[in-house]
């Protein structure tokens, strides 16, 4: 019986390239977005779903089990970016942030848990390094991908009992459209101003010399497959210094060698 998955976000960057390997490993996959995409990768089924709409998650969710009958695992993908001080960041930016890249995600995992507790499923939730090395001026971003690795986490203690597994895949820089479409902002005028052009001149030159989505699809796919599935994947080119600093160093030091990495 071929596995069914469902990946948010699908239509681009990480999230498509996981579908299209997916669907090339043989699953039964559904791909979401809030618009009809122009094509889908062969093998992959689109559904409309907008993450921060809990009526369109169920809809989205009801209609491949629908179509497939079960649910055997869920790639929680979608999200977005936004760059700016905290201090002059609008609230009403921060909330959406945290409204697509958290919850988001929690509105998908509860409408497919009871599916996945069903069958024995995975969860692979799409993070970020981001949220163990906080960037200056995406803190909203990096806050937002700190709470997905709690909740990571905590869930994967929580469904452990039914045979569900949770994993948390870790991206760091990766060339995708994601990028494009970040809201850097204009800067000019702010008290940060020189700063913060300084570290998005780093962020684009890093993203200019970062692979593709495909590393970020191989890890989802070792996330959704391997007998034994790790709780982070992290992937990417700073995959194991990211977390090595975390880990060994300091709190004061590891941010001392973030803000001189993005020369803030």
């Amino acid at each position: 019986m071929k596995r069914v998955v469902l990946i948010t976000g699908a239509t681009s960057g990480i999230g498509e390239a996981s579908a299209a390997l997916l669907a090339r490993e043989g699953w039964t996959v559904f791909g979401t977005s809030r618009r009809r995409p122009e094509s889908t990768p062969q093998g992959v089924t689109w559904l409309q779903m907008d993450v921060r709409d809990e009526a369109s998650v169920e809809r989205a969710v009801d209609e491949a089990i629908a179509r497939a009958g079960r649910l055997d695992a869920l790639v929680c993908n979608a999200g977005f970016g936004i760059f700016g001080s905290i201090e002059e960041t609008p609230l009403d930016s921060a909330r959406a942030q945290f409204e697509t890249n958290v919850f988001g995600v929690l509105a998908c995992l509860r409408a497919a848990l009871p599916h996945l507790r069903a069958s024995g499923g995975r969860v692979a939730l799409v993070g970020s390094l981001s949220g163990r090395a906080p960037i200056p001026f995406q803190a909203h971003y990096s806050a937002s991908k700190a709470a997905v690795d709690s909740l990571a986490q905590a869930l994967r203690m929580e469904v452990a009992p039914f045979g569900v597994s949770v994993s948390l895949v870790e991206p760091g820089d990766i060339k995708t459209a994601f990028n494009d479409a970040t809201e850097f902002g204009d800067a000019r005028g702010s008290v940060y101003g020189e700063r913060i052009a300084r570290c998005e001149a780093v962020i684009r030159r890093s993203l200019a010399l970062a692979p593709g989505p495909a590393v970020v699809a191989r890890a989802v796919l070792r996330a959704l497959t391997d007998a034994r599935p790790h709780v982070r994947y992290p992937v990417g080119p700073d995959s194991r210094a990211v977390p090595f600093a975390r880990r060994v160093l300091p709190d004061w030091l590891s941010l001392r060698f973030i803000r001189r990495h993005f020369e803030v």
